[in-house]
């Protein structure tokens, strides 16, 4: 009987310390929402503590995107390994981590050329010796600002065939001087046939006078 109360005694307490020393490890993140622009980058920072002093062969972290449909991975890191073939292909080549903050107990994750898709929810589970935590962070990624387009000859003050500067364009400039050249020739004979009819005039005139 009294070897039973000490094992049950003993494993009373073994649940005590674990539950103590599970609660005293504590993972946060260093901001709860986070804006981008899409094709931008941008970094995702949790922290954990107790750390690891110095080691992180014991550290087990996994980060995923929780979405209606599954999560998708984001970054898994396995006995202080990443393990790159666990990260969704949505992710391929666009995340990176400090390695060297680990010890210090805190998870950087950069994400690259960032797509209106990425918005949502991430969440970090990390284990280490010492326990086990997880914290969630929001991201919403918006889309790329549209740029003024540059203005061409055809929108440029002028008219449609109007040049860069304003002004008429080589091809409507010569259809314009055509134009004035077959009004001057019309004006010169126009001319010339009122001189010729005045000189006729005029010779009808002697004529008469000598008479």
């Amino acid at each position: 009987m009294i070897d039973r109360e000490k094992m049950i005694c003993s494993i009373l307490l073994l649940i005590t310390l674990t539950s103590c020393v599970s609660g005293s490890f504590v993972v946060n993140v260093t901001q709860s929402s986070y804006q981008a622009e899409e094709n931008h980058n941008i970094t995702l920072e949790w922290t954990f503590s107790p750390r690891t002093d110095g080691s992180t062969n014991s550290l087990i972290i996994l980060c995923k995107m929780l979405t209606d449909l599954r999560p998708f991975a984001l970054f898994h890191l396995h006995q202080g390994v990443e393990v790159p073939e666990s990260q969704d292909e949505r992710f391929s080549g666009r995340v990176q981590f400090d390695k060297d903050v680990l010890r210090e107990g805190r998870l950087r994750l950069h994400m690259s050329r960032l797509r209106t898709d990425d918005s949502g929810l991430y969440l970090c589970d990390v284990k280490t010796g010492v326990g086990v935590g997880s914290r969630e962070c929001h991201l919403n990624v918006t889309a790329a600002s549209d740029r003024p387009k540059p203005e061409t000859p055809n929108t440029t003050r002028g008219g449609r065939d109007a040049s860069p500067t304003g002004s008429p364009s080589e091809p409507e400039s010569w259809g314009w001087m055509a134009v004035y050249c077959v009004i001057g020739v019309l004006v010169v004979i126009d001319l010339l046939g009122v001189c010729h009819s005045f000189r006729q005039f005029l010779r009808e005139e002697e004529v008469n006078s000598a008479e």
